[in-house]
């Protein structure tokens, strides 16, 4: 294991947390086509599919926790500031904690090509939704904000076995869900989903563990990186207009899923 590529590994947790940080996502959306692609074209060992799922998975546990614990801080210092949606937490993180087990158990037994086909399809289905106008809640009811629990329990369960195949938290598809499904205003949505992708990954992280094949070095590695990045990319996201971080999000799944769809088709 070279020291460069264990640097590369830092750098890619750093800029894949820091993106995640700011969108409120757990960061496989944008870290997954970082560890497959980045490391072989600067002449590096590359992962495979398994390989990156699997350290992809321990990003999305760590910036999950350090982006939550960024929230609560900013909340500390400003009270006005838009908090987790408890009830929507507890409904959505139990069912996608349920989700994430299954799919990151699964995984072990997926083709590499089938994950890299998931992880394009949860992508295009995130870019479409993000693009629906939301109906919109007015902010000062977002952490009271009714919906319909048992829709969001199984859009959740189903976006835990999906996300747990690929190594994913599945903020980059509960987002879009909350904001168009359900209803709930765009800070609101951002703060509670980091909360409930630190209870996805806990299921996700578990099945990896059970499924085997991780690098622990890289992993180890990409997680210094991911514990740097996201508190950083939380405070950005505070003073960021919710235009911009809903249009921003939209432009980095679209480029993340070109790029795994040209993979998978050629």
């Amino acid at each position: 294991m070279s020291i460069l590529l264990l640097l590369v590994m830092v750098l890619l947790g750093v800029a894949g947390s820091f993106l995640a940080g700011m969108f409120g996502i757990g960061g496989a959306i944008i870290n997954y086509p970082l560890l497959l692609f980045v490391p072989p074209a600067l002449g590096l060992a590359g992962f495979t599919t398994l390989e990156v799922s699997a350290i992809s998975m321990f990003q999305v546990f760590f910036s999950a926790l350090s982006g939550v614990f960024a929230v609560q801080l900013t909340r500390r210092k400003k009270p006005e500031s838009p908090g987790v949606h408890r009830k929507l937490v507890i409904y959505m993180g139990t069912s996608i904690l349920a989700g994430s087990l299954l799919g990151g158990l699964a995984s072990g037994f997926v083709a590499g090509n089938l994950i890299n086909l998931t992880y394009g399809i949860l992508a295009i289905l995130a870019m479409a939704l993000m693009l629906v106008p939301p109906r919109g809640n007015a902010p000062e009811i977002g952490e009271n904000a009714d919906f319909p629990a048992y829709v969001a329990m199984v859009l959740a369960f189903l976006v835990g076995i999906a996300s747990g195949i690929v190594g994913a938290g599945g903020a980059f598809l509960l987002i879009p869900i909350m904001l168009t499904v359900l209803n709930i205003p765009v800070r609101t949505a951002i703060a509670s989903s980091l909360a409930i992708v630190l209870l996805s990954a806990v299921g996700g992280v578990a099945g990896k563990l059970a499924a085997g094949g991780i690098p622990v070095l890289p992993t180890v590695f990409s997680v210094i990186g991911c514990l740097i990045g996201a508190p950083l990319g939380s405070r950005v996201a505070a003073k960021m207009d919710t235009g911009v971080l809903r249009y921003g999000l939209v432009a980095i799944i679209a480029v993340t899923a070109v790029k795994v769809w040209s993979s998978v088709l050629f």
